[in-house]
């Protein structure tokens, strides 16, 4: 399988640390710092996972540093605080290579690298299956969108291939609910990122939408199980495919 895979990307930065007790300056926990981890999240993480299926990946993706940084309390795996710091992203200007892809991915987190109008240009140019994730409010017919409840609720424009991800109440598409896996939840940095690649992977696979909803289920449900940017690993796709 060959996908094409457009979006926006950045570096993940977990600060995990103890909290003991509060800052007597200001109601705010202090953290002690433990240990710092860095991985590559948006975009990429969709990236990452569609390796994970032995999908070959072409991406294209913004060349300036978008940093998020949380810290987060190791005892409690309660975040504290999230800082970004961005770049001011240029948009997209594309050179394609002729190889045929059998779809085409847009990880669009609105960060100025996909424009409304270059969303528009990209679903129509694209002879395929358009998978679409994006923050935008408005958004094109023929392709399939991936959005979760809060992002649906702003969107000024809705279709029947809208598929909204509801966490624990599972995922709604044309007015069915593909139930959710029970998991305990750790946390769900990255979990539309990986159901955005299952979602991928599965209607390639089997051919119908109806069948890769619930392949995504099983994946984000196992990405949430994990702390972090969670990649897929080689035991996790095979319980996802038995």
């Amino acid at each position: 399988m060959k996908v094409l895979l457009i979006g926006d990307s950045c570096t993940d930065v977990y600060v995990y640390g103890e909290v003991k007790r509060l800052n007597p300056e200001a109601p705010v926990p202090i953290l002690e710092l433990k240990k710092e981890l860095s991985t590559n999240g948006m975009a990429w993480n969709v990236y990452n996972n569609l390796l994970s299926f032995d999908v070959d990946v072409y991406m294209l993706t913004n060349k300036e540093k978008i940093t998020k940084t949380r810290y987060i309390d190791e005892k409690s795996n309660q975040q504290i605080l999230r800082l970004d710091v961005e770049e001011e992203v240029e948009e997209l200007e594309y050179e394609l290579n002729e190889e045929p892809y059998d779809a085409l991915v847009i990880s669009d987190y609105d960060k100025g690298f996909i424009t409304q109008k270059k969303l528009f240009e990209l679903v129509d140019w694209f002879d395929g299956p358009v998978f679409v994730d994006s923050k935008k409010k408005v958004l094109p017919d023929g392709c399939y969108i991936k959005v979760n409840d809060i992002e649906y609720d702003k969107l000024e424009t809705k279709s029947d291939n809208v598929i909204i991800t509801r966490g624990g109440k599972g995922t709604e598409y044309q007015g069915k609910t593909y139930p959710a896996e029970k998991v305990n939840v750790f946390d769900v940095v990255g979990a539309g990122d990986t159901f955005l690649a299952a979602l991928t992977y599965g209607y390639l696979k089997y051919n119908s939408i109806e069948e890769a909803i619930p392949f995504a289920n099983k994946a984000a449900a196992i990405a949430v199980s994990h702390t972090g940017t969670y990649v897929l690993k080689e035991e996790d796709v095979k319980k996802i495919l038995h």
